[in-house]
């Protein structure tokens, strides 16, 4: 208490020997019906009360800087926290090696004709940037172009498909002008998603594990559909179409929605039409899962 007394006192002396100076330097012009020696009385008091409380003023200022800075800092904290990220930010594209692109995902043809990815992408569970080879439209518009029927319904349901993707504002469809050089359209997807830090969204097999022997992340919507779907039991009854023939002789071959092969015994007469079977028995293999079926009539 002493010493901030002491430093009022100093402060007062020296600021009232300042105002002394001035009021002795001609710096104040003389008005006309005021003595000189008030002006010096004026300006000792007045420089003497500034120098006593320029303590009290600095400290005041200081204070309220200082809580203006924390009240900044800490509204700028908050607002950093409570603002959402954005997923699709320039800045978090540049992370994956693209500008505005997050999250790549590299579609496959298989899985662009297969349906079930768009789907997903429809109920918000996929977020990020689908991204198109030049060589898998190529291959889907080939695919499109094809003499054989079930081929060519094929291919523009895959045109059909991007072009959906395209109009889901929950993604974002991106078509690359370029690639990397490779013979085979799997080892472009490959290259692509290495150089894009990105994953390869298929339902073939053989693309699956060139992955995953290159290190690649892959989404197969086939495992997809395995874990969350309610398996088939043998007994249960369901209603399949018999679209091609099978290896042995009478089958017949159709699919389920997910794309599950569903053999059906003496189902080769059946061909074109939908028929009523009942399971028989399901094999489990690392290429998907097999039904076989009986037609219902028969049993």
């Amino acid at each position: 208490m002493a010493f901030k007394v002491g430093i009022r006192i100093v402060l007062a002396i020296v600021f009232a020997a300042l105002g002394n100076l001035v009021a002795h330097s001609n710096i104040p012009p003389n008005a006309p019906f005021i003595l000189p020696w008030y002006t010096i009385i004026f300006a000792t008091v007045i420089f003497g009360a500034i120098g006593a409380f320029l303590p009290d003023l600095v400290g005041g200022l200081a204070k309220i800087g200082i809580a203006r800075l924390a009240e900044a800092i800490t509204s700028k904290i908050a607002d950093q926290l409570s603002r959402p990220k954005n997923p699709f930010s320039k800045k978090n594209g540049k992370k994956n090696g693209a500008n505005g692109i997050v999250n790549p995902l590299i579609l496959d043809t298989s899985a662009i004709i297969d349906g079930r990815f768009a789907e997903i992408c429809q109920t918000g569970f996929i977020f990020g940037t689908l991204i198109v080879a030049p060589s898998v439209l190529r291959e889907l518009q080939h695919i499109a172009d094809s003499q054989d029927d079930l081929k060519r319904k094929k291919g523009r349901r895959g045109l059909e498909i991007l072009n959906q993707l395209k109009k889901n504002k929950l993604v974002s469809l991106k078509v690359l002008k370029e690639e990397p050089r490779s013979r085979e359209v799997d080892g472009k997807l490959v290259s692509l998603a290495k150089t894009m830090k990105g994953r390869v969204v298929t339902t073939d097999y053989n693309l699956n594990k060139v992955a995953s022997v290159s290190g690649v992340k892959v989404l197969n919507v086939n495992e997809l559909a395995n874990v969350v779907k309610t398996p088939l039991v043998p007994g249960e009854e369901l209603q399949v179409e018999v679209v091609q023939q099978g290896k042995e002789k009478n089958q017949g071959v159709g699919y389920l929605a997910d794309g599950t092969m569903i053999v059906v015994e003496d189902g080769e007469k059946y061909l074109g039409k939908s028929v009523h079977v009942r399971v028989a028995r399901i094999i489990q293999t690392v290429a998907g899962r097999m039904i076989f079926a009986k037609v219902k009539d028969k049993q």
